[in-house]
């Protein structure tokens, strides 16, 4: 009977307290609740940046509008990184809807200088009514004229005062250049040595392993598909920018322009030689290296060995 009592007593304490069977689960589960929503505060917090924009974009919102937020309702910086990842086709039909904010200067600037790296007219003070949109159309239809006529091209380039007449502006601009159509810049340099000087001194050839150094040279100078006077003038003219960028491993390894000279030839035809379907019996690591000292004795057979293995397991160096 005592102990009857007891329970009772203590079940109405416990009820009082909130600490029922229920209560208590219930109570455990808001716990569990909070923590969760601790958890959560505490990811947004990491994440803030995130958040931070996604609140933003939810405020600057109304509730009636729906799609694609409207930039003009965004902080100009915003809207500007938004616009910039943009190219010119998408940039010109952007500001059919943000006139003001699409035909930012430092927009079309931005897209000049990502597409054409060197311009004479950077440099320079710009004129009255100057404008980087209508720059980037001239830079584009001058493009176009060079991949036609490269003389038309450099012509169009100078007359509109974006260009210099000076090979070493003219050079600048093509190595920083990437639409122009590689067949008529070959034509061009073949024509323009002076150009051609004065882009092969803008290669940094320093601490690069010989085909790798080649591969970079070609990429920029496309080499002629048949051997000749040209091919033979390119290879004259890295050998000796390759030797003025490495000067104390051309003293270690005894070599000079001439044996430079000798070893990328023989890179060229060892490349042919281990791509071409044509060629069904491989010149072996062997006789490469037999054949290209005796043609430059100074050089060792390790190196030339490493020479081989790099055109074996990478590919041409002209391609």
């Amino acid at each position: 009977m005592g102990q009857g009592l007891w329970r009772v007593a203590r079940n109405q304490q416990l009820q009082q307290q909130g600490y029922s069977g229920q209560g208590y689960l219930t109570r455990e589960h808001g716990r569990r609740i909070a923590a969760n929503n601790a958890a959560n505060t505490s990811h947004r917090k990491q994440a803030q940046g995130g958040i931070d924009i996604y609140h933003l974009l939810k405020t600057r919102k109304s509730k009636e509008q729906e799609g694609f937020i409207n930039l003009e309702m965004l902080p100009p910086e915003l809207s500007f990184t938004i616009l910039s990842y943009l190219n010119a086709t998408d940039l010109c039909l952007a500001s059919c809807v943000w006139q003001d904010l699409a035909n930012d200067e430092l927009l079309w600037q931005g897209l000049c200088k990502s597409t054409w790296g060197h311009c004479s007219i950077y440099n320079k003070n710009p004129p009255l009514g100057f404008s980087f949109r209508k720059l980037y159309m001239q830079l584009d239809e001058g493009s176009l004229t060079f991949n036609a006529n490269p003389d038309e091209g450099v012509n169009y380039f100078m007359s509109r005062g974006i260009l210099d007449d000076s090979p070493k502006e003219i050079a600048k601009f093509i190595f920083c250049t990437r639409t122009l159509n590689w067949k008529k810049l070959r034509i061009y340099l073949d024509e323009r040595r002076d150009v051609l000087d004065d882009l092969v001194t803008l290669h940094n050839f320093r601490n690069q392993f010989l085909p790798n150094a080649l591969r970079e040279f070609f990429r920029h100078i496309h080499a002629p598909e048949e051997r000749g006077e040209y091919l033979e003038t390119l290879i004259t003219k890295f050998s000796h920018r390759f030797c003025a960028c490495n000067p104390d491993l051309m003293r270690e390894l005894g070599l000079s322009p001439d044996a430079v000279y000798v070893l990328c030839y023989s890179l060229i035809l060892l490349s042919i030689d281990l791509t071409s379907p044509h060629v069904k019996n491989k010149m072996s690591k062997r006789e490469f290296i037999r054949n290209t000292r005796r043609a430059a004795q100074n050089i060792s057979e390790d190196f030339v060995g490493h020479l081989y293995d790099n055109i074996y397991l990478i590919g041409h160096v002209a391609a």
